[in-house]
Formats: structure tokens, C-alpha cells, sequence
């Protein structure tokens, strides 16, 4: 039997070492589904309930292996769909691969049943690479090609392949004129920065006094260089919300995440530093950064597209993150500089860690979400890998869960796109099977296509050595963030009719599905509740309920600012009264007295 073009397809992603296909099936994809069969299900189609999901299930894929990931959907309606998750690729810089079904090559043209102009639809998302395959021989540099741009540039790609195409006989470029020939090896490559730019930098870190680092997912292979440098610079180390589980929260000058969900430990570093050093991280939030003219500022970046963009820096570094640390950290004279602005870091922490643990004990009605997420911390297991969906719960994912050594934790950091919190923890499973998947999940989030997911879970838990899958539901009954955006912003009350969403009984559908499902209505119980699901055979659900009136404050939260959400509360709120409570007791907790703070 003669090889089709859709045998080479998967042939050629085996070659690559791709493991996993996410994605569902159509029929503009029925010749790769038919090699599919014949290739004995290698790599294995990992079926969603929706190409949306299988694109985030290919970018958690991505982000907990370091590997590319691999999503295939249909023409027209099954394209489309994969948008978002590739969107959520392309801003947070992962590889990420789409194979895209067409329409025949004798239909296209013809407003053809499904057709969409599926160049211009990807030419965004897809930006480094897209292309259709139109003939056999154009195939193999075409996917190599797409491969290595994903791999290269942190970036989604997309092949787009005819449903004619896909059951042509496959032949190889021939040694002619116009022909491209292909080849799979990608090879290893490390950007190093100049000696003199190095040094430059060197320089202005010496001259600092309060040295402030910010550390991002593009410093997730330095860890150790990362630590090594904060301590000879005697600095504070923040992190952007996808760099959070680049270095271990029990360093004592590890402020946390910064930016609105971030720490006051982290928004008083920026504020007060001297120097910033930037490492992998293009954090946008200018305002969450020194003043401009207050810093002096060096940024390490393996883009130079990425580069000088946030912040008025001195010196742009362009390299990798660990060579180039290791090039500049021999030149860091750690003897100048005092312990005065160290321990001032380290006592903020301390004193930040006091704040959660009581705002954490504050009674709500009926649970205090703080109180969730601060429960589950300390039963974390050393391997676990934690998703967050974005909402409120974010902003629990990232002040109360400490990272420790060997951990992983994602979210959709620059996109923020809600629905990405189940099917994450589903690809981080494929991506290690072996290790337990936690995901943070509103009830709006997982209303919106979490529950469909579950069904996914619960048909791929036997492929699992580790069956573990916690899927935590805050259920408040309200699109929470924007109903905190809309108060604390503008001073406008909730509108109902856009932000109230129905009760759904979360964990009884996870029971009808023979998955675990514990409802949580007491804060006593929540406990017990993590520990049944860490504890559990399978995938779990736990359904807190939750008080929508525990206010996500931010760092700099001024009291003027608790006053316009005050305001937008009296001028009719439907949950006026819990509010100020809750508010003006969880802002509080800064005030009250702690453990003496040492200034030096």
C-alpha cells in the first residue's frame, strides 16, 4: 500500500518525537484521522469536547514539557475554534503546532460548504509561520519548517492541508530547480550578549544600593544563577505571574507575585529600589515598575524583539538567561553593598505571609476563598502542577500558594483568557503522567467549558500512572474579578443581569461522570476536602462555596480607592452590606500590629 500524504503527516511528527495530537475530528481532516488508524494511533489523537480546549491542551502541554505542542482540528468551524488557545500561545510565548484541515483544491474559490479563508485567519496568531500544503513535495519542508519556527521563535504555527492533499500519494522533493529539500535536525543554539554590554551592565548593579530583580518564565532555566545573583546583590526577588514557579517562595527575599494580583512586598520593592535587573520577563504593568528617573535598570531578554520596551533601561542584554548570568555574575562585587536593604525585603515578606495568614482566617458567608487556597498550600506535593484560571481565584493562585523546588505552575498570563484552567491540568497529565494536576477554577470559567472538559478527564484517567486531577470550583455565583473591576475602578455597582451566574452542582455532575465530587459549604470542611482529593483514585471536583464579597485587593490599594468601591456599594450593590465588611477587614490586616519589623 502506497504512502499518502497523511501517513507522512504523522510520520513525520513521530520523527520529531511529538507524542500527543489534542484535537477533534472533522471531515476536512478525515484522510489524517484514516492514517491515524493506520499508524495504530501513534502519536496518540487526544480527543476534546472542543478544538478551543484541544489548543489550551496543547499550550499546557507545552509549558509543563518544554516540548512543542500539537493541536489538529478541521476546516471552517473546527479552525475557528482553535483560535483562542493559540492566541493564548502566541502572547505567552509557546510552541505550539496547528494542523488544519481544507476544503478540496477544486472547491476552493467556490464559497464552497465550510470554506473560510483559513490564511488570512491564521496569518495573525500564526504570524512566524503559516502555509497550505498543495502538492506532496512541498509537505516535509513545510512541517519541518513549522517546527522549527515554533521551537525557535516560542510561537504557534500552523500548516493548513487540503482534504485532497491529505490522500494523495506521498513523493519526496527531487533534486530539481524549485524543489526544497527538508531535514529534521534542529540542533542547539544559546544567544550571548557582548563582553562590553556585560560589563556596562555589571557596573550599574554595582552602583545600586537597593537592587531589585524581576523574574519572569524566560528565567525558568536559571534558577540557580537567579539566586546566586540576588544574594551577592543583596536584593528582593518579584515575580510575574509566569515566572512564578521559577524560584522556590521559601527564599526569605522572594516578595512574590507583582502587579494588581500581586504583593505588597513585591509593589514596596519596585517602589523603593535603586536598580532594577529584569530577567526574562516582559512585564507590561509600567506602573507596578520604579518610577521612571528613580532606577537605574539592566533587562535580560532571549528576544531582541522583547527588549527596552517596559521600562527606560540602560543596558539591553540579549541572550539567554542562564549564559549570560553566568558571564555576569563573576563580575558583581557583593562586598560594597550592606545588609540594610536585605533585611528590609526579607521583613516585608515576613510580614506580608502574617497579613495572608489573617486575612485567610477571616470569616465570610459561607467560606472566605482566601481560606481555600491557603488551605491547600502546605498539602501541595513536592511534584505538583498547579493551573489557575484567570477571575478572582487568580489572584488566590498567586499570593497564597508558595512554590517550592520541583514544582510547576501556569496561567494564561498576557492573554488572561477564561476556560484555560482545566484543560492546562489536562496536558500538563500527558505531558507527566506521573505527577498530580491541580487546577483553580471560577465558576464562571468552569461553567463556560470546564465541566465539558471533565468528560475528557474522566476518558483518558486509565492512560495516567499518577490518576490525580483536583479541580477546584470557587462557587460564588458571580463573574467575581469584573464585578470587583466595575466597583473598585469606576465606583459602579454590579449589574446583575451581566455578572450573576446560575448555582450548577459541580461535584454531583462530576459524580455522574464516576469521577470523585465533594461539596464544600463549611469553612471547617475545606481542609478534609483537599485532603479526600489529593487523596483520590481519579480525577476529583471540589466545589467550595464561596463569598463573592471577599474583595481581591491590590498591592497598592490606596484608601481612596476603598472608598470609591465603598461608594459604588451605597449607590446600590446587591451585596452592599458583606462588602464594606469584607473589604475593610481584609484591608485592615495591614494595620494591625505584627511581629516588630526591622528597618536596619
Amino acid at each position: 500500500m502506497s504512502t499518502k500524504v497523511a501517513d507522512h503527516v504523522l510520520q513525520r511528527l513521530r520523527e520529531w518525537g511529538v507524542e500527543h495530537v489534542f484535537g477533534y475530528p472533522g471531515d476536512g481532516i478525515n484522510g489524517l484521522l484514516a492514517a491515524w488508524g493506520r499508524a495504530e494511533n501513534q502519536p496518540r489523537f487526544i480527543q476534546s469536547r472542543h478544538e478551543e480546549m484541544s489548543a489550551f491542551q496543547a499550550v499546557g502541554y507545552a509549558k509543563f514539557s518544554g516540548r512543542l505542542g500539537v493541536c489538529a482540528a478541521t476546516s471552517g468551524p473546527g479552525a475557528i475554534h482553535l483560535l483562542n488557545g493559540l492566541y493564548d500561545a502566541k502572547l505567552d510565548h509557546v510552541p505550539v503546532l496547528a494542523v488544519v484541515g481544507q476544503t478540496h483544491r477544486t472547491a476552493m474559490g467556490g464559497s464552497y460548504q465550510q470554506e473560510v479563508d483559513l490564511h488570512t485567519l491564521f496569518k495573525d496568531v500564526a504570524s512566524d509561520f503559516v502555509e497550505t500544503v498543495t502538492v506532496p513535495e512541498q509537505l516535509p519542508n513545510v512541517l519541518d519548517r513549522a517546527i522549527r519556527t515554533a521551537y525557535a521563535r516560542r510561537a504557534p504555527t500552523a500548516v493548513i492541508i487540503p482534504g485532497d492533499v491529505q490522500e494523495l500519494d506521498y513523493a519526496p522533493p527531487t533534486h530539481e530547480f524549485k524543489m526544497v529539500p527538508s531535514s529534521l535536525d534542529r540542533g542547539s543554539w544559546t544567544a550571548v550578549p557582548s563582553d562590553d554590554s556585560v560589563q556596562r551592565a555589571a557596573e550599574i548593579l554595582n552602583a545600586g544600593d537597593k537592587v531589585a530583580i524581576l523574574v519572569g518564565q524566560g528565567a525558568a532555566g536559571a534558577r540557580a544563577e537567579v539566586e546566586r545573583i540576588a544574594e551577592l546583590l543583596g536584593a528582593g526577588v518579584a515575580k510575574a505571574l509566569l515566572g512564578k514557579d521559577v524560584l522556590s517562595d521559601e527564599l526569605p527575599y522572594v516578595t512574590g507575585a507583582i502587579g494588581l494580583l500581586g504583593t505588597r512586598p513585591s509593589y514596596e520593592l519596585m517602589r523603593d529600589c535603586d536598580t532594577l535587573l529584569t530577567i526574562g520577563s516582559s512585564f507590561p504593568y509600567t506602573q507596578f515598575l520604579p518610577d521612571f528617573g528613580k532606577a537605574r535598570g539592566v533587562q535580560i531578554d532571549i528576544d531582541p524583539h522583547m527588549v527596552g520596551m517596559r521600562y527606560p533601561y540602560e543596558v539591553n542584554l540579549v541572550g539567554d538567561a542562564k549564559v549570560t548570568l553566568e558571564r555576569l555574575i563573576p563580575l558583581i562585587a557583593a562586598e560594597e553593598r550592606g545588609r540594610e536593604w536585605y533585611d528590609t525585603v526579607c521583613d516585608n515578606v515576613v510580614h506580608w505571609r502574617e497579613i495572608m495568614d489573617r486575612r485567610a482566617g477571616l470569616a465570610a458567608d459561607p467560606i472566605n476563598p482566601e481560606h481555600v487556597t491557603r488551605a491547600l498550600d502546605p498539602l501541595l506535593p513536592d511534584n505538583a502542577i498547579i493551573s489557575s484560571d484567570s477571575g478572582s481565584a487568580a489572584n488566590w493562585y498567586a499570593r497564597h500558594l508558595t512554590m517550592r523546588p520541583g514544582m510547576r505552575a501556569s496561567l494564561s498570563g498576557t492573554l488572561a483568557t477564561m476556560g484555560c484552567g482545566v484543560p492546562y491540568a489536562i496536558g500538563a497529565k500527558f505531558a507527566h503522567p506521573d505527577r498530580p494536576a491541580i487546577a483553580l477554577v471560577g465558576d464562571g470559567a468552569m461553567q463556560m467549558n470546564g465541566m465539558a472538559e471533565l468528560i475528557t478527564a474522566a476518558k483518558y484517567q486509565d492512560l495516567w500512572e499518577d490518576p490525580r486531577l483536583v479541580v477546584a470550583v470557587f462557587n460564588n455565583h458571580d463573574l467575581n474579578q469584573v464585578t470587583w473591576e466595575m466597583r473598585a475602578m469606576g465606583g459602579a455597582p454590579s449589574f446583575l443581569p451581566s455578572q450573576e451566574l446560575p448555582d450548577v452542582p459541580y461535584a454531583a455532575f462530576a459524580r455522574s461522570l464516576g469521577l470523585t465530587g465533594i461539596r464544600v459549604e463549611k469553612p471547617e470542611d475545606v481542609e478534609s476536602a483537599w485532603r479526600a482529593g489529593l487523596e483520590a483514585d481519579g480525577p476529583a471536583v471540589l466545589e467550595f462555596v464561596t463569598d463573592p464579597a471577599v474583595p481581591p485587593i491590590p498591592p497598592h490599594a490606596t484608601w481612596e480607592q476603598m472608598e470609591a468601591t465603598a461608594s459604588s456599594i451605597l449607590k446600590g450593590d446587591a451585596d452592599r452590606g458583606s462588602m464594606i465588611r469584607q473589604g475593610f477587614k481584609a484591608k485592615v490586616q495591614e494595620f494591625l500590629p505584627g511581629r516588630e519589623k526591622k528597618r536596619g
